[in-house]
């Protein structure tokens, strides 16, 4: 495959995360200290007005003067501030949240369903159209690429043949409303640090088959963790002022920023909410199908847990619901069980299924109360801290929530340069926009990829693969130092390829590496 490359992205100014103790409220004697270090918080639910009452007096001050320095921030909404305030309210007068291990029960069929008992869907193409024309797909657009050394949206990193995350989203979509004359729109939700560059590349669209609306989540300020009065009244003009606070913004600003209602109106039922950079999170008939039988009003796509997965969050039963259990939320003697593939065999995909008149019902009710989620930085060397809530801990607020367990496919993420490896490679062919699996490799799982820390950006990975090796019989591959690979490689098995330090070690053209260890020219 032909080397592409990226833009010449700026280099974006740092903001660390540091280890320091999250400044839990100083509350009155209702607020329980979990001995876990979890950083979820449950609350019960508060509106300000009772907050007083119920919070210590230093936390009510706190409050108070949050409050009115916030009102006078002109960058944000009205509506902003009020969900700002409101979050940081229930943090305050929070309780840390208590997982009942014993309650916990591995949820049935009914509420996990496997995917290969879901009906197939009707053959008929005028029924696949009324199906398709009940959804819209939203995609979590608020991320940069500064993990993978670019700035500007991660969706805009090419992926495959010179298309984008997004050229494939845009791609399929098209694809499917010109197959069946239907008319499903793509959202885009942009942060703030998103919004400016992503109006101007959906420009390039203009002439598909598609309409392409963007909208921008919640903006909210980031907190000195010193006096608890926000950065941006304290000096902070730039975008280090403030933050995205977590996709479980998704269904407020929805709701706030009028698509929600426009939708409504156009008869749109369900909205298929995915990240962006997750390749496998393709439009699924016989899921939508399921959902609309069934009329379950949210459903979370979970997948089998490998080793590569222990940390991710999985869908348990507790007190009679569906909810999200969070590694962060287990205490500390269950994190081990937790992490077991026997006791808990699924994963979040983060690919949520969700009707859109109950994300209207919920919000207009204020009843989506999840699990906030602080999250300390430093910025410029002050320590700060976000509140941050996820879309997957709203499951337990829907009626007839469900899981499905759907095969590995569909969770194909690219978050480091070592998952880049894996779909620019022969492992994987790209047909109308979706991303497919080479049936010619027959191992079911994808081969282990570490490459070091000279790969990490994604403009000297690109550099330092004349053309991406072959590795549909590869097991697991090692990289580390200074290593060039030449066009044509070939690696199978178990390959490690450790240059020598202070060495430049390049892999010829055309080599053949087989369970194979290389530290210099002579072992190849």
């Amino acid at each position: 495959m032909p080397k592409k490359t990226l833009p010449a992205y700026a280099v974006m100014k740092p903001v660390r995360t540091y280890k320091a103790s999250i400044p839990f409220p100083a509350t009155c004697s209702t607020y329980t200290r979990s001995t876990s270090t979890s950083p979820f918080i449950s609350h019960h639910h508060l509106d300000p007005s009772h907050c007083s009452s119920t919070m210590a007096a230093a936390d009510t001050d706190k409050l108070n003067n949050l409050r009115s320095a916030v009102s006078a921030l002109t960058q944000i909404s009205d509506s902003e501030k009020s969900g700002f305030i409101n979050l940081v309210s229930r943090y305050l007068s929070g309780e840390a949240q208590h997982v009942e291990w014993s309650k916990i029960q591995t949820p049935t069929d009914k509420i996990v369903v496997p995917y290969d008992t879901l009906s197939a869907v009707p053959e008929d193409a005028a029924q696949t159209k009324s199906l398709l024309d009940k959804l819209v797909v939203l995609k979590l657009n608020g991320g940069l690429g500064t993990t993978m050394g670019c700035t500007g949206p991660k969706s805009v990193i090419e992926v495959r043949n010179g298309l984008t995350f997004l050229d494939l989203i845009v791609v399929q979509i098209e694809s499917l409303n010109k197959k069946y004359g239907c008319n499903v729109p793509l959202l885009l939700m942009n942060s703030f640090n998103t919004h400016e560059d992503t109006q101007k590349i959906v420009e390039k669209y203009a002439g598909s088959n598609i309409e392409i609306h963007t909208f921008n989540q919640s903006q909210y300020p980031r907190l000195v963790v010193d006096d608890f009065l926000p950065l941006p009244s304290k000096g902070e003009t730039g975008k280090d002022g403030w933050y995205p606070p977590g996709h479980g913004d998704v269904f407020p600003s929805l709701m706030n920023s009028g698509k929600l209602e426009a939708l409504l109106s156009q008869g749109k039922e369900y909205v298929f909410v995915a990240n962006s950079d997750n390749l496998g999170a393709v439009v699924d008939l016989k899921i939508l199908n399921h959902l609309i039988q069934n009329k379950n009003e949210y459903c979370m796509e979970v997948t089998p847990k490998t080793l590569a997965d222990v940390k991710g969050g999985t869908l348990i039963s507790y007190d009679g619901k569906v909810q999200l259990l969070e590694i962060a939320q287990v205490p500390d003697q269950y994190v081990n069980e937790f992490k077991s593939i026997e006791k808990f065999k699924i994963f979040n995909t983060n690919n949520l299924w969700v009707n859109l008149n109950a994300i209207k019902r919920l919000v207009q009710a204020d009843a989506l109360k999840m699990e906030i989620i602080p999250n300390p930085k430093e910025v410029d060397g002050v320590k700060v801290l976000q509140l941050e809530t996820a879309a997957g801990a709203a499951i337990k607020f829907f009626d007839n929530a469900i899981g499905i367990n759907v095969p590995r496919s569909r969770f194909l993420p690219v978050k480091a340069s070592s998952d880049l490896l894996l779909v620019q490679s022969d492992l994987y062919t790209e047909k109308d926009g979706y991303v497919i699996r080479n049936p010619a490799r027959t191992d079911p799982a994808n081969p282990s990829i570490e490459l070091g820390p000279e790969f990490k950006k994604v403009g000297d990975f690109l550099k330092r693969f004349k053309s991406i090796p072959s590795i549909i019989e590869l097991d697991s591959l090692k990289v580390s130092g200074d290593v060039w690979f030449g066009s044509n490689v070939v690696l199978k098995g178990k390959v490690v390829v450790a240059a020598n330090s202070g060495e430049k070690l390049e892999i010829p053209d055309g080599a053949v590496l087989q369970n194979k260890e290389v530290h210099g020219a002579g072992d190849i």
